[in-house]
């Protein structure tokens, strides 16, 4: 251990000057992270395809004192994920980490999921991050490597449901695949790749299952009675493990499916 870390532990966490591009950042997860991030100094780039949703919670990291710039664009194309990359570097000069904080489901029973559906889920939850992944990858290799690239999956990649999850849950299985693979072929270049998968958590989606109905009442106890904590996730609840991916205290850490769950897939 070097004297800087013996004498100054918290150093590991620091961002101060890093350069960090949140695609999804109006999703809870994106704009929890991006205001935090915001304050502990770093410089980002926040993309989302909602310009009032992207520009409130711009307006929110600013009022942090920290530099944020924002693009209204959705990475459907590898153009898209060029510019959104490319932007970053224009802005920063270089992009130190990617956080692909954006994700889509639509539920339904096979039989009545059509193809579009399908193909839609798949495309915004494996496709979207695979297009980042390969513009961020040419840009890391144009520096000289090294970087943080850090996908959003779920409990869902690994276990599955009878709530019409039969397009989600495959997407988010490649997600954990994709985050494996690209951990080994960019490992030799310093390149950390890591995936947060969470259980339930509150946002925009998921507010009925908060609520005070009947049917969110029984959603929440049916998800209690699997999760030790009793609780369900809040955005702040992945605040931390995003800092520590994002930072040098995660440095031998690469190829990992972080479970932030209440203990969900411990039982």
């Amino acid at each position: 251990m070097t004297s800087s870390v013996a004498t100054n532990p918290l150093s590991l966490f620091e961002l101060s000057g890093q350069s960090v591009v949140i695609t999804g950042a109006s999703g809870a997860m994106g704009h929890a992270i991006a205001v935090a991030l915001a304050a502990m100094g770093a410089r980002l780039l926040l993309v989302s395809g909602s310009q009032v949703a992207l520009e409130e919670v711009a307006n929110e990291a600013r009022a942090t004192g920290g530099t944020v710039s924002t693009l209204v664009i959705r990475p459907e194309t590898l153009s898209d994920a060029e510019a959104i990359i490319a932007y970053g570097v224009e802005l920063y000069g270089r992009v130190d980490s990617v956080l692909v904080a954006s994700g889509f489901n639509k539920p339904a029973a096979i039989e009545a999921m059509s193809l579009d559906d399908w193909e839609e889920i798949m495309d915004a939850n494996v496709r979207g991050p695979w297009l980042l992944a390969k513009a961020y990858g040419d840009h890391a290799a144009d520096r000289g490597g090294a970087g943080r690239f850090i996908l959003v999956s779920s409990v869902r990649g690994r276990q599955g449901s009878p709530a019409g999850y039969t397009a989600y849950c495959t997407s988010k299985g490649a997600v954990d695949s994709l985050t494996k693979t690209l951990a080994t072929e960019w490992g030799p270049r310093g390149i950390n790749v890591n995936a947060i998968a969470p259980s339930v958590f509150r946002s925009t989606l998921t507010d009925w299952i908060f609520s005070d109905t009947a049917e969110g009442k029984a959603s929440r106890e049916r998800n209690y009675s699997r999760i030790p904590m009793k609780r369900l996730g809040e955005p702040e609840d992945f605040v931390g493990i995003a800092i520590y991916l994002l930072s040098a205290a995660s440095n031998f850490v690469t190829g990992q499916i972080i479970y932030v769950d209440g203990g969900y897939t411990a039982t």
